[in-house]
This record gives structure tokens, sequence and C-alpha cells, in this order.
């Protein structure tokens, strides 16, 4: 239980460093005789695209070793009992499963990413972020709140991945 504790204090302050961001004052030299710099604010046009936590790129398997998953015709509830364990003790501090927070949740996310997507992205998050194009741009629209490794067997996020079948 104190592992627990620690490890999740851990998290959570490394989210909170992660999400921080300190700003640098900026001090203006006014010689006498000149006029002051007037700096005007241009918003950047808003876009119609799609966030990328909820575009559909079920044919991109992303990067990684895993390069297909075999999801059988039925829910197997003991690997969902497992991954759901799994998920409540390392994912928790950062993905709900009702609602956005540090990271995206995960509810419904297999009728928006591969199998092989969701895999690569638990098993290896940091090579994900840096070559596969949706996992960069989640990273930018969770504010550059990088997925944590969580040095997860590919049998522990199979597990994880069948759990998330159930979450619709």
């Amino acid at each position: 239980m104190k592992y627990f504790l620690k490890s999740m204090t851990i998290l959570f302050t490394l989210a909170l460093i992660s999400c921080g961001g300190g700003e640098e004052k900026k001090e203006e030299k006014i010689s006498i005789g000149q006029k002051p710099k007037v700096e005007t604010k241009t918003e950047a046009p808003t876009s119609n695209e799609v966030p990328a936590s909820q575009r559909i790129t079920l044919d991109n398997k992303g990067v990684g070793k895993i390069k297909n998953v075999e999801l059988g015709a039925t829910v197997d509830q003991a690997m969902v009992d497992r991954g759901a364990n799994l998920f409540k003790t390392n994912c928790t501090a950062c993905h709900k499963i009702d609602k956005r927070f540090i990271g995206p949740s995960p509810t419904g996310i297999l009728k928006r990413r591969s199998p092989e997507w969701i895999m690569n992205m638990i098993l290896d998050p940091k090579l994900m972020a840096e070559e596969d194009q949706c996992a960069k741009d989640l990273l930018i629209e969770f504010n550059g709140a990088a997925m944590a490794n969580q040095n997860m067997t590919e049998a522990q996020a199979r597990d994880i991945l069948e759990y998330f079948r159930t979450l619709n």
C-alpha cells in the first residue's frame, strides 16, 4: 500500500510539473524621445479540424512491436477483470473513464483507434509520441502532458485492451 501511495504521489507530482509552465517576464526599455512598442495580439484562426482525441484513425496501427491483434468474438471476462485492475492502479492518475482529464478518456477508444495502436501506445508511449502523428497531436491537445511509460508487458497491455472493449 505504501508503494502504491508513493507511486501515485510521484505520478501526480510529475503530471503537475509537466502541466506547469513558467512565464518569462519581458522588460521593455524605453528611451527618451522614442515611442514605446505596442504589441497587438492576433488570435490564430479557429480550425474546424476534429481534435485528435475525437479523430477516427482505425487504419493506423501506430509505431512499435505490435503489428496484429486478434480480438475474440466475445469479451474474455478474466482478461477484463485483470485489465480493469491494471487500469485502476496504473492509469487513473491521468485517465478518467467518463471524462477528459490529464489524458483522454478511454471510453469508446476502440471506435476511434485500432487495437494495435492502443497496445503500442500502452507499451511504448515515448516512441509513439515521437513517431506517430496521432500520438503527436494528442500530446499537443493535452498540453504536452506525455503519457508515462508504465513498463507493461504485452499480456498486461492486452488485458487493458480487453477492458477497453467493455467501455462503450
